[in-house]
């Protein structure tokens, strides 16, 4: 039996993972069930993982994996794709055309690495695929054109991305307010940071205090995909 904060906190983790792929920071966690400090969320994460709910991994950053749901949680109908992590060594299927459809195998997709995206300091666009890297079918996520991506930087850390992370980025124009995305500014720059729209302006917000938020025309920024899967190597 869980008491009201710890169902809500289990429950605002859940939705975050199923929207962004990793778990929010404990800061977003605090702000979210109204707390005065992160001791608090502590002591509930504690007792959601004595309770089997949940699962922390040692040496990972914000690494809490869901292990189960409450029959009230798993009952809402949540649809969508759920983006997981996978750990891999990035072995590369043969190249193929960067126009060229996914190739799928029994259990996975080859996609197209469409070069690095910052995740710090802005880099020039990306452009052409270097190379594919096979990716679990079960991370991509519903339909459209997917591709992925090398993070070069650490703006996005408190988001779980790390630099030397591949992410996997689904195609799309358009995005939803705190979805990660692939950001194009003046058709000159890539930046995977999470989204925002204010009136005419588009805030890209880094998830690293070190950072400080974008603040954007609406005109100078498009965007480019939605980020739908991680994989690391370790």
């Amino acid at each position: 039996m869980l008491t009201r904060k710890q169902r809500d906190l289990l429950e605002f983790i859940h939705k975050r993972v199923q929207r962004d792929g990793v778990p929010p920071s404990f800061d977003e966690m605090r702000e979210a069930l109204d707390l005065r400090s992160k001791s608090g969320i502590h002591r509930l994460i504690t007792a959601l993982e004595e309770r089997g709910f949940i699962r922390r991994l040692a040496h990972r950053a914000r690494a809490i994996e869901i292990v189960r749901l409450p029959d009230m949680i798993a009952d809402q109908g949540q649809t969508g794709f759920v983006p997981r992590v996978v750990e891999g060594d990035r072995r590369s299927a043969p190249p193929h055309p960067a126009n060229a459809l996914p190739v799928e195998t029994a259990d996975a997709l080859s996609l197209p690495v469409m070069g690095r995206i910052a995740a710090g300091t802005p880099i020039e666009a990306i452009a052409h695929a270097s190379h594919n890297i096979s990716v679990p079918a079960g991370m991509i996520s519903g339909q459209g054109d997917h591709y992925a991506l090398e993070v070069k930087g650490d703006s996005m850390i408190d988001a779980g991305i790390n630099d030397g992370d591949v992410v996997i980025i689904r195609e799309t124009q358009v995005a939803d307010n705190g979805d990660i995305v692939v950001a194009l500014v003046e058709d000159q720059e890539a930046t995977l940071k999470r989204f925002r729209r204010s009136g005419h302006t588009i805030v890209l917000e880094a998830a690293n205090p070190a950072y400080e938020p974008r603040v954007l025309p609406q005109d100078m920024v498009r965007v480019q995909g939605r980020l739908v899967g991680l994989i690391r190597t370790y």
